[in-house]
């Protein structure tokens, strides 16, 4: 049978799981402090870190209090972002745009702005 490439030593693999493992830990922080409201997601939005960048935003958005898969999946949809997307790949206009949708989401003094009919597919 063929090899299907190099395997990783003992070490490296032990350093992969701690290395995971740390991610997992900090990003479970992050949600608690998130669903408590020390933290919005808009906040961890817009700042970078290595516990975050590779994270999905719908992960994020879940974390907040209230919102469940239907309500991220629906606010995704209008932003046009997928919900797979992850938060180191996002732009920095996106970032700011979803900063400051989700802002004004918590105050709930704006809504969410609908598609343009015009835009739409005859």
């Amino acid at each position: 049978m063929a090899s299907r490439g190099p395997h990783p030593s003992t070490e490296q693999r032990c350093e992969a799981l701690a290395r995971a493992t740390r991610v997992r830990m900090a990003r479970a922080r992050l949600k608690e402090q998130i669903a408590a409201g020390a933290m919005t997601a808009g906040e961890v939005i817009l700042r970078s870190g290595w516990e975050i960048d590779t994270m999905p935003i719908d992960a994020l958005l879940l974390s907040q209090r209230g919102w469940g898969e239907r309500r991220c999946r629906h606010f995704l949809a209008r932003v046009r972002i997928r919900e797979s997307k992850t938060i180191g790949s996002l732009t920095e206009r996106q970032r700011l745009m979803l900063s400051a949708i989700l802002a004004d989401h918590e105050n709930r003094s704006v809504r969410v702005p609908r598609d343009d009919p015009s835009e739409r597919p005859r």
